[in-house]
């Protein structure tokens, strides 16, 4: 929140808009990196690659990324499904239904209230698996496509900070509620990002012992693991098209990619390094 304010008070500034420029390049590549751990993990086969793919197509192609999720996981759960019924009953073929998937809700902007924006990551929070990181592929789509509260700009800028902390992406929240409400909100989006998880990892200690022993179960997360890697992936695009703008941008991309990669560099010295290098080249180039 301390953070988020000087944001909203000193945002404006040619100096933290330099800042910025350099932050956003590294911010990228640092969710890249993320996308390469999980899909080290997400990735077990054709199967899942598959669903992995698909789900980056339809999610570019428009479609609603919550629809997404759940499809991807159903998908991947039933082709398992089949592949099993195969072997055991030796039949010839298996058809799976194909069932058509709404398209998402046209961009518009939507008068602000707390208690719509409460909802908003109340519901985002109950959803959220497979990485931190899909929030961003959420947030796009509830509040810079669906509501039109946030611009592609102000989301990159939510997710450079969220990263320059020490806490979890989900903090992410916090700033896009003060954007858009001041103190009061962002208590509220912090309250509707996380309680759900309080919530939902009591009951899920009661379940878990018997999702692995499940196949549906274990078949149904690995849809869900893959298609998060898909949205993540799609959203990774859509805003490495707004923090990417230029030559110098694309080099510290490379850059930061390099680093994270092959030096495993901790993000926030790479976060420092990329608004120090903005400053500089702002100052030096103009």
């Amino acid at each position: 929140m301390v953070l988020v304010w000087a944001y909203v008070q000193y945002g404006s500034l040619p100096q933290v808009s330099w800042v910025l420029y350099g932050i956003k390049p590294v911010v990228i590549a640092i969710i890249l990196r993320a996308l390469y751990d999980l899909g080290r993990k997400a990735v077990t086969g054709w199967v899942t690659a598959l669903a992995g793919v698909a789900v980056l197509v339809l999610y570019l192609l428009g479609l609603n990324e919550i629809i997404l999720l759940f499809a991807g996981a159903a998908a991947v759960m039933l082709v398992y499904a089949g592949k099993r019924f195969w072997r055991n009953a030796s039949l010839a073929a298996l058809f799976l239904p194909l069932a058509k998937v709404p398209l998402a809700a046209a961009a518009g902007v939507a008068g602000f209230s707390q208690l719509a924006l409460f909802l908003s990551f109340l519901k985002i929070g109950a959803v959220l698996y497979g990485s931190g990181h899909v929030l961003i592929a959420f947030m796009r789509s509830e509040f810079v496509t669906r509501l039109g509260w946030l611009t592609n700009q102000q989301l990159l800028d939510a997710v450079a900070v969220g990263q320059a902390t020490h806490g979890p992406i989900s903090s992410s929240a916090t700033f896009v509620g003060y954007l858009l409400g001041g103190w009061p909100s962002a208590l509220l989006a912090t309250l509707g990002m996380f309680l759900p998880s309080f919530i939902l990892v009591a009951l899920l200690s009661r379940i878990l012992p018997w999702t692995k022993k499940s196949p549906w179960a274990r078949t149904f997360l690995d849809g869900v693991n893959v298609a998060s890697l898909g949205l993540m992936a799609g959203v990774t695009w859509e805003l490495g098209r707004t923090g990417v703008v230029d030559i110098f941008t694309f080099a510290l991309a490379v850059t930061s990619l390099v680093l994270v990669f092959q030096f495993k560099v901790n993000s926030v010295w790479l976060i420092l390094g990329g608004g120090a290098l903005g400053v500089i080249y702002k100052l030096v180039i103009g």
